[in-house]
């Protein structure tokens, strides 16, 4: 049985933080770590650009981790171009208090004083044996190494040494130099002073010639676990056990949503009649739509619940060739229930958010492609654009005229200029991009104007084919992504203030041309009727352009085995990166490291000199074992990963690459691990640091054979659209979510539910017993129910007897 957990992290934004900076601001970031690894780093610009004590972030992650992390952890700090940051306050939260409530958490935070003696990390193993004799009781305590200990030191490492306690007596190791992974491999024995059974507590610290030397980290057994069962193993280090010191929000707060997804997936076979059920939904007959398994689901999902499991529905159908026939079954249920077209599809109900889940599942690649160019353009040249007089900055505005500071008018028509010299590639791109658009989104959108076309016929409703295919791929897709491009992988960092409002007139207009021009002129947003020749102007080019792009022919396979998301052949990753080859001999430096261009599939890793480089080496996924983080200590680089390959005669080898960024260090090492999850005999240790003047530089170690030092980390990845699919996992997150609907889907459908009062409660309620029910589909909406509950039960019955097995 597999487990699975993943962490859903959003940090949102801060309030009211310290100002750090002479100008009497500060220049925010938040660092995330997971059990004291860093995840992700939360920017909202260059510290020259952002100023603020009220920074927005809005940054999401899914974070996929073994089941034992303990805690999570958000610094924030602020950047200096010179010397070190400046450490503004943090927040820790320990697993116990994200899983509190199953909802997770979601509020406002009081960040904390960052203490030194609370920032331990790493591990120590241990082997523990009391005796007695004659003479009374004693212990014999082998301290054998540890690891990943907290760098104390300007280098990047510690000098630890570790002092054990026990009877009223205390001894230490030896020091060892400059290492976070010391190998002691010492017995330490004390013998037990008269008086009650001791505690045995074994503490490391880091030696200082000069000051107070620096705590590392502790763990403690009570007298009744030595005698009934002696630590042997590793044990996590903790810090001083004292309270977190709340502020009272003198160090500002942070707006976060965290919650915590703990499963064990089980055999295939489970779940092979709860996949039969949702399966055959959409296989059925039309009529019995309101009465399939599917609908039963979508009753019983709470609003908040509905993206997650729209995600994971979409994944569990395009794994079995149905995508498309549950797309086309949850948009005819849709359009079935909508009696005003004006709303149709502009709620969060299961179809708009299937829709937009699949859109970004299968048309990420097709986003980019269209948008990037235009985007980056943006970007790179920070021009002032505004048309809302009420925001207009004429100081800001004066290097667009060589005449002093413009007038109000100047700047709107050198704004619409500019605003227009971006729409225009930008809608060229879109209009244009009918054949790079994924055949199944096609297929999609052709399905989705038959069943508009069907329910609202005739002239009047001409436009409603047209709006309920741009209200996706415009208003969910193109216009989101150009809002925030961060968020969509278009950009590694989120725009300064200036760029990001000229992205929301751009986002704005793209808006105006997806509703096809229907709501201008209508007094809202007057300041923006300076564009609207332009917009009117796109409008019939965008309607040509959605004719054009559900003009396609073929179907969707009906069924077939589950397959990957990605093509193995297809790039799920590319970008410039510094590679280094491990040497066998030699003082590595720095200046090893040499500029290549990465392109990352299911079958390779490929680099080159340059993108246009027609000569690439390659390594294959297949021969990967790890993918790790470097220490920094390594090279005096920060950033750096290594890929550990094994060669046809079992021989190891490592290749050294330095990304340029904390986010772009992660999102490598997460798109690596998944490319080769599939990959057997994976390495279970590794060296951190690397094999420089005959040792290691982590564990000091002089024989390059050492076993490593450091556990691996392969189940650590982000989660992102390029996902690989687990048909079981999905099953297994829908198990869940009828779980907590279990005692809904009883009620309703089996104990109080009456036919003669199963009255619409309101027009367009998304809702299954959205008009009076007829006697024969309450009773096939009873069946189903009796079935999901009959299935429900017999995965309870599984999960019980897989908990129970050894």
């Amino acid at each position: 049985m597999a487990k699975s957990s993943h962490l859903n992290i959003r940090v949102v934004e801060g309030r009211a933080l310290p100002a750090k900076d002479v100008s009497g601001s500060s220049d925010p970031y938040c660092l995330v770590k997971v059990d004291d690894e860093v995840v992700a780093r939360c920017e909202v610009g260059t510290a020259t650009v952002w100023r603020s004590l009220s920074p927005f972030w809005g940054e999401e992650y899914t974070v996929h981790l073994p089941l034992d992390f303990h805690h999570l952890a958000f610094y924030v700090l602020d950047q200096d171009t010179v010397g070190h940051d400046d450490v503004i306050g943090k927040i820790s939260l320990s697993k116990e208090a994200i899983t509190a409530d199953p909802r997770g958490i979601d509020s406002w935070i009081n960040l904390s004083r960052v203490d030194p003696d609370a920032e331990v990390q790493g591990e120590i193993c241990l082997a523990v044996q009391v005796l007695e004799d004659a003479r009374g009781r004693s212990l014999r305590c082998h301290v054998r190494q540890a690891r990943d200990l907290a760098p104390r030191d300007i280098s990047g490492t510690s000098d630890p040494f570790a002092r054990v306690f026990w009877g009223g007596r205390s001894l230490e190791t030896s020091t060892i130099k400059r290492t976070r992974f010391p190998h002691w491999d010492e017995v330490l024995e004390l013998r037990e002073m008269p008086g009650s059974p001791s505690p045995l507590r074994v503490e490391l610290w880091d030696w200082d010639m000069v000051g107070k030397n620096d705590f590392l980290g502790m763990v403690e057994f009570p007298p009744q676990v030595l005698l009934q069962k002696p630590p042997n193993g590793w044990f996590r280090l903790l810090p001083f056990p004292r309270a977190e010191e709340d502020c009272g929000g003198n160090l500002g707060a942070l707006r976060l949503k965290v919650r915590l997804a703990e499963d064990r997936v089980l055999p295939s076979r489970y779940y092979q009649p709860l996949a039969e059920l949702l399966l055959g939904s959409v296989q059925g007959p039309v009529e019995e739509d309101i009465a399939s398994p599917l609908a039963v689901l979508e009753e019983v999902t709470s609003g908040d619940c509905r993206q997650d499991l729209a995600t994971k529905l979409v994944k569990l159908f395009l794994g079995q060739g149905l995508a498309g026939p549950f797309l086309d079954y949850v948009t005819r249920r849709e359009v079935a229930r909508t009696t005003d077209p004006n709303v149709l599809f502009r709620s969060n109900s299961l179809a708009s958010k299937s829709m937009e889940q699949f859109m970004k599942l299968v048309g990420m690649r097709y986003l980019h492609e269209v948008l990037r160019p235009v985007i980056s353009r943006v970007f790179e040249e920070k021009k002032y654009m505004e048309l809302d007089p009420c925001k207009m900055d004429l100081s800001r505005a004066r290097r667009i005229s060589f005449k002093g500071t413009p007038s109000e008018e100047q700047v709107r028509e050198t704004s619409v200029g500019l605003l227009t010299g971006y729409l225009g590639p930008l809608v060229d791109a879109i209009v244009g991009s009918v054949p790079r658009c994924p055949h199944a989104l096609r297929l999609a959108f052709k399905q989705l104007q038959c069943r508009v076309e069907e329910h609202f016929p005739g002239a009047e409703h001409e436009d409603v084919k047209y709006l309920a295919t741009s209200v996706f791929l415009f208003l969910r897709f193109f216009a989101p992504a150009i809002l925030t491009p961060k968020l969509f992988d278009l950009r590694d960092h989120h725009a300064d203030p200036q760029t990001s409002r000229s992205l929301l007139l751009l986002a704005k207009a793209v808006q105006s041309i997806g509703n096809l021009g229907q709501q201008l002129g209508q007094g809202k947003e007057p300041w923006m009727a300076p564009l609207h020749p332009f917009l009117l102007q796109s409008v019939s080019r965008v309607r040509d352009f959605l004719d054009q792009l559900v003009d396609v022919d073929g179907d969707e396979e009906a069924g077939g085995p589950a397959r990957a998301l990605v093509p193995p052949s297809a790039t799920v990753r590319e970008g410039y990166l510094l590679k280094r080859k491990e040497e066998p001999a030699g003082l590595a430096t720095r200046f090893d490291f040499k500029k290549r261009y990465f392109w990352l599939s299911g079958e390779n890793l490929s680099y080159a000199r340059s993108p246009e480089w027609q000569v690439r080496s390659s390594i294959p996924v297949s021969h990967i074992r790890a993918v790790e983080r470097v220490d920094e200590g390594a090279f005096q680089l920060q950033h750096v990963m290594q890929v550990v390959t094994q060669d046809g005669a079992g021989t190891l080898h490592t290749t050294y690459l330095q990304c340029k960024n904390v986010n772009d260090l992660n999102q490598w090492l997460s798109a690596l691990r998944k490319a080769s999850a599939p990959n057997q005999d994976k390495l279970t240790s590794c060296h951190p640091g690397a094999f420089r003047g005959g040792r290691w530089t982590c564990c000091l170690r002089a024989e390059r054979s050492a076993a490593g030092c450091s556990r691996t980390h392969s189940a650590v990845t982000l989660g992102d659209w390029s996902d690989p699919l687990d048909p079981d996992a999905e099953t297994q997150m829908v198990y869940r979510q009828l779980l907590l609907g279990r005692d809904q889907l009883r009620m309703k459908f089996l104990e109080d539910f009456n036919p003669d009062t199963a009255l619409e409660a309101d027009a367009g309620k998304d809702s299954i017993t959205a008009h009076r029910v007829c006697p024969e589909v309450l009773a096939r909406q009873r069946a189903v129910a009796a079935h999901l509950l009959d299935v429900l039960e017999d995965l309870d019955r599984a999960h019980e007897e897989f908990q129970q097995r050894p």
